[in-house]
């Protein structure tokens, strides 16, 4: 149900309220899913080309992910190529955890749009992202990691933002 305002025929302003279809149903549920996960998926392709953009210019180390997979203790499951086994965690962590987060949270951050609203919810994420994928960088390593990858960051938020405005018509609130 959302609330909608209507005029009446004396021209008074009244509260109605309308069911939206599909956003109640278990099948609007798993189509959010779906499209969370959809966004997550280009949102993390749009960051990981910042990342490596950022790697080119020796701001960060994609070694950060075999260090994530170990913090994590799944390094194991495939030794030989620790990277790949973290950024897949990685990329689990943004097609699933954070896109639930943003579906939950995206009305509350300001702008106008979803697109826009996820450029404040990828800096939040970036608060976390800074310190935990830090390798020892310093002087102008260390400004070009922070620079770097809080635009990765942005372009993660902006394009899951994106994903949600363009495949859905959601309404003012879900609950």
């Amino acid at each position: 149900m959302v609330n909608e305002r209507t005029e009446t025929e004396d021209g008074e302003i009244a509260d109605t309220q309308t069911e939206i279809e599909g956003f109640d149903s278990m099948i609007g549920i798993a189509l959010d899913g779906v499209i969370g996960a959809l966004g997550g998926l280009v949102g993390t392709a749009a960051m990981t080309v910042g990342l490596l953009v950022a790697q080119s210019l020796g701001a960060f180390d994609m070694v950060s992910f075999a260090d994530f997979a170990e913090l994590v203790g799944i390094a194991g499951l495939f030794p030989a190529n620790a990277v790949a086994v973290g950024y897949l965690v990685f990329l689990g962590g943004g097609m699933v955890i954070w896109p639930l987060l943003f579906a939950a949270a995206g009305l509350y951050l300001p702008g106008e749009t979803y697109a826009k609203r996820g450029l404040p919810y990828g800096f939040v994420l970036w608060t976390g992202f800074a310190p935990a994928f830090y390798l020892d960088y310093s002087g102008f390593s260390l400004v070009l990691y922070l620079v770097l990858t809080l635009i990765a960051h942005f372009s993660y938020g902006f394009s899951l933002g994106a994903v949600f405005d363009y495949f859905t018509d959601r309404p003012d609130t879900l609950v």
